[in-house]
């Protein structure tokens, strides 16, 4: 975040009195009296302005200062130190890397067996984005710090044409909890289903599935996947053509990436499909969930469109 009037302007739009205070002009919240001092929430904590990562709960410690604590950012790059001669004393301030607003300090009285950091920061920099919202959040590669907290529960991101009918299939399948809609792949952020419709945003129509690792793995999940869509046909399925109809699996991590390659394996030595899948796997990056009234289509309007089928 620039110093220039314009972008401080921009920034104040969208933050409370408070947090414009504390991350632009280096103010301090008071201990005890804000969000996060004592809050005991399993997530990850994100820049206020940008909502990029920063600190994870797993990382939070009671320091009894009255304000957030953490023993360690997220990632080396998340955050940037300086020399603080303010008050009369010599600190280390640190900034977002990502909006350059300011967080807090950072002390060496932490926990000795954990590295001995102390990361003291003001709530008013910080949202928290709850673990069962960190998919919708783009934060999907950080549930593998929660997999305690999880239970077993894990995501898939996938897309086999209108998302109407794969959803309809695939929500029937035991140990998948929940199948969601939306878009993924593309540039355009917070895109609608009028824009995608129209083949210009590079998203595809995508279900977000929600399982029980307990009870269906992500291998079974992706034969399930080749068996209600046709993934021969470039761009199309059935009678609706366009990019946001291709065939695509994305994947969180080099295992699933793995799993994809092997599904499609297996997809071709099954038999069922003459010509070459055309499947693209390619990295999960930002998925973001379509209009309400795309949620369970099929469930509201029985006869509604519907091209999927399951193949033997």
């Amino acid at each position: 975040m620039s110093k220039n009037k314009m972008d401080r302007e921009k920034v104040k739009s969208q933050l409370s009195p408070v947090e414009y205070e504390v991350m632009c002009n280096e103010a301090t919240e008071p201990p005890f009296q804000n969000e996060y001092w004592n809050f005991k929430g399993v997530g990850i904590y994100v820049d206020k302005i940008t909502g990029d990562p920063l600190f994870a709960s797993t990382d939070k410690f009671d320091s009894g200062s009255g304000w957030p604590s953490f023993v360690r950012a997220l990632g080396s790059g998340s955050i940037i130190e300086t020399i603080d001669h303010s008050h009369g004393m010599k600190r280390v301030e640190v900034k977002s890397k990502y909006s350059n607003g300011h967080l807090g300090h950072l002390f060496d009285d932490g926990p000795k067996e954990l590295g001995g950091l102390r990361y003291c920061i003001n709530s008013a920099s910080l949202r928290f984005v709850g673990v069962e919202n960190l998919v919708q959040e783009g934060l999907q590669n950080y549930l593998s710090l929660f997999k305690n907290e999880l239970k077993g529960i894990n995501w898939a991101l996938m897309g086999g044409g209108c998302f109407w009918g794969v959803e309809e299939l695939l929500i029937k399948v035991p140990g998948i909890l929940d199948v969601e809609v939306g878009y993924a792949g593309g540039e355009s952020k917070h895109p609608t289903y009028e824009q995608v419709k129209k083949g210009e945003t590079g998203h595809a129509e995508v279900v977000l599935i929600k399982y029980d690792t307990k009870t269906i793995s992500y291998a079974e999940i992706l034969d399930h996947f080749y068996k209600l869509h046709d993934p021969t046909t470039k761009n199309r399925q059935e009678g609706d053509v366009g990019t946001q109809y291709r065939s695509v699996i994305f994947f969180n991590g080099q295992n699933e990436e793995t799993e994809a390659s092997q599904a499609i394996d297996r997809a071709h030595k099954s038999g069922r499909w003459k010509n070459p899948i055309v499947t693209e796997v390619v990295r999960w990056e930002r998925y973001w969930r379509a209009e309400d009234y795309h949620q369970d289509y099929l469930q509201k309007n029985p006869k509604g469109y519907m091209c999927h089928y399951w193949r033997s």
